[in-house]
C-alpha cells in the first residue's frame, strides 16, 4: 500500500475542524449538550422537584416517591407517577426533568425487551445500572438523577445513579430536593435484615419527614415493591396507610 506524502490539512477534515473525532460522538458529545444542560435549569421545563427514596430489604427492594411535579414557582401536577417499571424485575425512580426522565424510561424498557428477546434471559442489575449510567453520560437525559433497584440471580440491589452516570450500590439512598430530609429517617430507621413490610413503613416515613419540610414535594406517596415475584407499584394519597 502507498503511503500518502501529501500534506492534507488542507482537505475535507480540515473544513470538519482538525479536533473533530472521525467516529464521533463519542459518550457525553451529543452536539449542544452543554446548552441543553444549561436550559435544563431554566423555569419553563416541568420537573418533578422531588423526594425518592430506595432500600434493599431481605427479600426484594422498596422504592418510593413523593406525586408532585413542578414549574417553576407553581405546582403543575399533584399525581405524578415517579417510579415506573422498566425490567420484569426491576424499577427507576425519577428526579429532575420530566421530559428527560419519561424518554430514559422508554429507552431503558427498549434495551431490556432487546436484551431477553436476543439472549433468552432478563439483564442482570448491574448490566442494567451499566447501561443506566452510560445513557446519562451521554449528554442526552438532562438533568435525571434516578434510583435503579431490582432482583436477579444474585439477590436484591439498589443503585444510586447521579445526573453524569455516577454508579453506586447501596443498602439505602436517596435522590430529589427532598433528600436530606428523607435521609436522616433512613440513617436513624434502617437496619439489617429489614423486611419488606418493614421498608414500606421506613419509606414512608422518609418521604413523610420530606413533604413536611421541602416545597417541591408532596400530594401523596408511590411505592414499588420489587421481588422474584416482579414489580408491584402502589399509589397512596394518604400516609396512614403505610404507618
Amino acid at each position: 500500500m502507498r503511503t500518502p506524502t501529501g500534506d492534507l490539512s488542507d482537505g475535507p477534515a480540515a473544513d470538519l475542524g482538525r479536533d473533530q473525532p472521525v467516529f464521533g460522538p463519542e459518550l457525553g458529545e451529543f452536539e449542544h449538550s452543554e446548552r441543553r444542560a444549561a436550559k435544563a435549569d431554566g423555569e419553563g421545563e416541568m420537573k418533578t422537584g422531588t423526594t425518592t427514596v430506595g432500600i434493599k430489604a431481605e427479600d426484594g427492594v422498596v422504592m418510593a416517591t413523593d406525586m408532585r411535579a413542578s414549574l417553576g414557582g407553581m405546582v403543575s401536577s399533584k399525581d405524578v407517577q415517579k417510579v415506573e417499571e422498566i425490567h420484569p424485575r426491576g424499577a427507576l425512580t425519577i428526579a429532575g426533568s420530566v421530559s428527560a426522565a419519561q424518554n430514559l424510561i422508554s429507552t431503558l424498557r427498549a434495551e431490556t425487551s432487546l436484551y431477553e428477546a436476543r439472549r433468552g434471559k432478563d439483564m442482570s442489575m448491574e448490566a442494567l445500572s451499566t447501561l443506566t449510567g452510560n445513557l446519562l453520560r451521554s449528554g442526552a437525559f438532562f438533568v435525571v438523577q434516578p434510583i435503579l433497584g431490582g432482583v436477579d440471580d444474585e439477590g436484591a440491589h439498589i443503585y444510586s445513579i447521579d445526573a453524569l452516570g455516577g454508579t453506586t450500590e447501596e443498602e439505602y439512598t436517596v435522590t430529589g430536593s427532598g433528600s436530606q430530609y428523607a435521609l436522616g429517617v433512613l440513617e436513624q430507621e434502617y437496619g439489617d435484615d429489614v423486611t419488606i413490610d418493614e421498608a414500606k413503613t421506613i419509606a414512608a416515613k422518609a418521604i413523610q419527614s420530606a413533604v413536611e419540610r421541602d416545597l417541591a414535594s408532596g400530594n401523596g406517596i408511590n411505592v414499588a415493591v420489587v421481588t422474584d415475584d416482579g414489580v408491584d407499584i402502589t399509589r397512596y394519597k394518604e400516609f396512614d396507610d403505610l404507618l
